[in-house]
């Protein structure tokens, strides 16, 4: 009896200290956070030997949290994918100017290597954790991973962003509310930062600039599509549904991350056909979802 108390003991002090690594969130001062995005609406070349720009898809569905707590040793405990590596989030401090001490808590959603910005998320929401302000996070994010998506700004989707240079290139309207459902083709494919390999769409942005003025979900959805189509013809898979599911659905277009495998098939709010997930499905995608995006004008 009496070993049976004391293994009982030790299995309830290591139970204890368990929770005490990741004790209750509520206990932690407020957290940063920072939402993904779902593919690109647009991605490419600024013209054949530009830099690489996108227009990226907001989705409010994928987020990283993060909580942070003085202590004098540096501790990532990570609930989800871990987008960020301990080394990672020492270097994003020491941009940043803050002490590479503390313990963080993160809590993250976002798959990695399906063109969802699951690195740039979690860095978003470090660099929050910290009180860092929003301006300074976009080279922080640019210094740490070398190309990052826009989703420190406060509207993601209402610029054209030069990712491998973290600047604004042009600012546009939000796109409209728009209705997706989506999901993954394929294996996740990581972002290299070197990778320049996309086609031209400067002359896809002055049609963009003013589809989203004029809210023209239709227009969009059309010099979306275009893009997906440019970049699955330049760089594959040769095998990939969408276009022709795009079809099948009764989608006004579809979006596709251009370095991750995310794809996202668009209809106008309330339009999505009650059959749309199982049609994903039985063309292969998994990880199906769907959520809204853009805003009303």
């Amino acid at each position: 009896m009496m070993n049976m108390r004391k293994d009982f003991s030790r299995r309830f002090s290591k139970t204890v200290q368990m929770h005490k690594q990741y004790e209750p969130l509520r206990t932690l001062p407020p957290a940063g956070k920072a939402f993904g995005h779902f593919g690109e609406w647009l991605q490419g070349r600024l013209g054949a030997g530009g830099p690489v720009v996108l227009v990226t898809l907001r989705c409010d569905k994928l987020f990283a949290q993060a909580w942070h707590e003085p202590r004098p040793t540096l501790q990532l405990n990570v609930s989800g994918p871990a987008a960020v590596s301990h080394q990672q989030l020492r270097l994003l401090l020491r941009y940043l100017d803050r002490p590479e001490t503390g313990r963080f808590v993160m809590s993250a959603n976002v798959p990695q290597g399906v063109g969802a910005g699951a690195s740039t998320a979690a860095l978003v929401a470090l660099g929050r954790a910290v009180g860092a302000d929003d301006t300074q996070l976009a080279t922080a994010c640019l210094h740490v991973e070398k190309a990052t998506d826009p989703l420190m700004l406060s509207r993601p989707d209402g610029v054209v962003w030069a990712s491998r240079l973290a600047q604004v290139y042009r600012c546009h309207k939000t796109p409209p509310k728009a209705e997706i459902v989506g999901g993954y083709f394929g294996s996740p494919i990581r972002t290299d930062a070197q990778d320049d390999h996309f086609a031209d769409i400067s002359d896809l942005l002055a049609g963009w600039e003013n589809a989203t003025e004029t809210g023209n979900l239709a227009v969009i959805a059309q010099l979306a599509t275009e893009a997906a189509n440019r970049t699955t013809l330049l760089r594959g898979p040769s095998k990939d549904p969408s276009a022709a599911l795009a079809h099948r659905l009764g989608a006004l277009g579809y979006v596709r991350a251009h370095t991750g495998s995310a794809r996202g098939f668009i209809f106008a709010p309330g339009y999505v056909p009650t059959n749309a997930q199982t049609m994903l499905r039985d063309a292969g995608l998994h990880g199906i979802t769907n959520f809204v995006t853009g805003s009303t004008i």
